[in-house]
């Protein structure tokens, strides 16, 4: 069983380029991560602030690895003063798995 993950990453008005620009950078090194499923960035169409990632993940562990690589680290130094939030960060459990 794998675990989901949802990012909701949020920038600051007018900052969404930087936050665009920092999270492009994690993507690929984040898909060569031991553990990682699928890693998936993406932007609302309806509030371009607004960034998500789709995550999913071999176990918890992996997660908390990524969490603490050198790529996520340097991703948020990067867009840190950009950011409206800190990110939010859901991992789910399935209510109803077909």
């Amino acid at each position: 069983m794998s675990l989901p993950v949802v990012a909701v990453i949020t920038a600051k008005p007018g900052s969404e380029d930087v936050v665009r620009e920092a999270l492009s950078e994690l993507v690929a090194p984040t898909r060569e991560e031991e553990g990682c499923l699928s890693y998936s960035l993406y932007q609302s169409s309806d509030d371009s602030t607004v960034f998500v990632t789709v995550e999913s993940w071999r176990a918890a562990e992996d997660l908390e690895g990524h969490m603490k690589s050198a790529h996520i680290a340097a991703t948020f130094a990067k867009a840190g003063d950009a950011l409206a939030a800190p990110p939010a960060i859901h991992s789910l459990m399935p209510i109803d798995e077909q």
